[in-house]
């Protein structure tokens, strides 16, 4: 009962109770408690000294979160090391986002102390050297891995997407670093036939030829960001394509592509029906028609992104908010 009590604690009041008693003392430390560990709220004040004082409790951990920790020097590379070898191993998932203290050492580290690691968040991590990536590829029992706005560089991808094949969720957003995302649309759809969600969002140079690899081998896709990639055009078939190879998509972000038309919408509302959100800000293409087929065929939709589109105005949206009560229509407007 004690133990039920103490989980629902923070780990300031975890600290400061056991300070009152030898027994409680006992209930605050024991490993049991520390399955999961989120320092993220903490992040201003987690040091060295801090994971050295917690570092005997988190035997068992299985799920940590430092996230934003690390800034000027808090946490240094040894520190973290040595936190890991002692409490890595049971170790599944790891959020790490926006740790600027992470470098090459530190990815070294927890792909040798971290054998059972499935989930592995560098989202914004800007100190790891481009190729130091290329250490992720050990980790083959990889299901999630978040690379967003990192440095990671077109070969260390590659061979993180030829080793890691049980990879399921994959963000590469805004990744600047990869030459030819063709060619790693490619390799996904050869080697990550179990990918369901996948994020390109900025990507600069992915074409009608990678989407249709990626497409063709990752059928399973049931998310998918496109959104701001200047190189895909309508007027290749790359969207008529994915609707009609992707039918498990839920989610679909088309964000601020100009090109996106009443046919690919169409082509969504036939092969799509299980789609839940749909993005396509700032297309001037498409009309309330193609737009009423999808709400007719996609009876899951919830959120629909009609932002900026010109053909979509104020009374469309307020019918089709009539016809559809069960589906949130977001409009933005300019003057």
């Amino acid at each position: 009962l004690i133990q039920l009590i103490l989980s629902h604690l923070s780990v300031p009041d975890l600290c400061r109770l056991a300070q009152t008693c030898k027994l409680l003392y006992q209930h605050c430390c024991d490993p049991l408690q520390y399955i999961h560990l989120s320092l993220q709220p903490y992040w201003a004040r987690i040091n060295d000294t801090s994971l050295e004082h917690l570092q005997s409790r988190c035997t068992l951990l299985q799920w940590l979160n430092l996230s934003w920790t690390g800034n000027r020097g808090a946490i240094s590379v040894s520190g973290f090391s040595r936190f890991l070898k002692v409490c890595g191993s049971e170790l599944v998932r790891l959020e790490l986002s926006c740790g600027h203290f992470l470098n090459e050492t530190c990815l070294e580290v927890i792909t040798e102390m971290c054998p059972n690691l499935q989930e592995l968040n560098l989202s914004s991590c800007d100190k790891i050297p481009p190729q130091a990536f290329g250490h992720i590829a050990k980790v083959g029992s990889l299901r999630r891995l978040v690379l967003y706005r990192t440095k990671v560089e077109q070969t260390a991808l590659l061979s993180i997407l030829n080793f890691c094949s049980e990879l399921q969720h994959l963000s590469l957003g805004s990744c600047v670093m990869i030459e030819d995302y063709d060619l790693v649309a490619s390799m996904m759809g050869a080697k990550c036939k179990k990918l369901r969600s996948l994020d390109l969002w900025r990507c600069k140079n992915i074409t009608e030829s990678g989407i249709a690899e990626l497409a063709s081998g990752c059928q399973l896709l049931e998310e998918l960001d496109l959104g701001w990639c200047p190189t895909l055009q309508s007027s290749t078939g790359c969207f008529t394509n994915l609707a009609r190879k992707l039918p498990n998509l839920q989610k679909l972000f088309l964000t601020a592509n100009r090109s996106v038309c009443d046919t690919d919408i169409e082509e969504l509302a036939a092969n799509c029906t299980h789609l839940r959100q749909l993005d396509i800000l700032g297309t001037r293409m498409v009309g309330p028609a193609a737009l009423r087929r999808l709400l007719e065929s996609c009876r899951d939709l919830s959120l629909l992104d009609v932002s900026f589109c010109s053909q979509i105005d104020n009374r469309v949206v307020l019918e089709l908010n009539a016809n559809f009560p069960n589906v949130f229509i977001k409009k933005s407007f300019t003057q």
